[in-house]
């Protein structure tokens, strides 16, 4: 599939005016071999625990982009390499983190997109806690399970609704 975010904002204009087109913050750097990914969400509530990450990619993605809130912890890492190449044979579009990422040269060769908001060599904790498919803020945008994510090179888009 291909799109452009640009194209999206410019024929839903009235979802962006509505609410139920958003975008977020320019807040997040890009990572991974794809550059376009989209699909509906499938949210995650953690803060500085990653083993509902591993969890939940360990199971099919079809298509899914996986979102995780990480509060926006810069204090470790919630995806690393190994994770990145679990989604990739799991079959997930892409994962946005609220968070931080590590392994970022390996996760730079796998053929999945990535947005997250740095990177940090630290890795989490692994205590199971957080929540699974619940609606999530990120960067003060809603997300809720299902939503519809779009990310190319000039942001990324949280729709209500599958768009094209």
């Amino acid at each position: 599939m291909t799109f452009a975010t640009c194209d999206i904002c410019d024929a839903h204009e009235d979802q962006l005016a509505s609410g139920a087109l958003a975008v977020l913050p320019p807040l997040f750097k890009a990572y991974g071999r794809e550059p376009v990914f989209s699909g509906p969400a499938y949210t995650l509530k953690v803060f500085e625990d990653n083993a509902l990450v591993r969890t939940a990619l360990e199971q099919p993605g079809n298509g899914q982009v996986l979102v995780i809130d990480g509060g926006g912890s810069l204090r470790c890492a919630l995806v690393g390499g190994n994770l990145a190449v679990l989604a990739v044979k799991n079959g997930w579009s892409g994962i946005v983190v609220n968070g931080c990422i590590r392994d970022s040269v390996e996760i730079n060769g796998c053929a999945i997109g990535v947005r997250a908001l740095a990177t940090h060599p630290q890795k989490s904790i692994k205590k199971g806690v957080g929540d699974v498919q619940l609606r999530v803020m990120i960067a003060g945008v809603a997300v809720r399970p299902g939503s519809w994510i779009y990310a190319d090179q000039d942001g990324v888009l949280v729709a209500q609704e599958k768009l094209i």
